[in-house]
């Protein structure tokens, strides 16, 4: 995976791999199942964590204490069919990543690809 051409994202990666590497390892995997779906998108750092943009932003990635949060703008709109995704505001929907295999098992994928329908 290239780097960004955001120095801001690219410094955030960086920082991440030096402090946590399977936090890293989440952000990067996350990351490319975004670019692989959306070569065109946008990528920002803004709240903290990294943002995602097509038409509008769709998406963020956070890093926690404990955790990745990979969230929704419009979450509430996905299809959900094993309840995989955690929130109950009115929009915003997001998915913790604790362990790099949870990507798989949490079907990132499955709901970054939704992102496009709703934006």
């Amino acid at each position: 995976m290239e780097k960004s051409v955001d120095k801001g994202v690219q410094e955030f990666i960086d920082k991440t791999g030096a402090s946590d590497p399977i936090k890293h390892q989440i952000l990067l995997e996350l990351r490319k199942i975004v670019f692989e779906n959306f070569p065109d998108v946008k990528e920002r750092m803004m709240y903290g964590g990294i943002l995602f943009s097509l038409n509008d932003d769709f998406g963020g990635m956070f890093v926690y204490k404990n955790h990745v949060s990979f969230e929704f703008g419009n979450g509430f709109l996905f299809q959900d069919p094993e309840k995989l995704l955690e929130g109950n505001g009115k929009y915003r929907r997001h998915v913790k990543i604790k362990y790099l295999d949870e990507v798989k098992t949490k079907k990132l994928d499955f709901f970054v690809k939704q992102s496009k329908i709703n934006d």
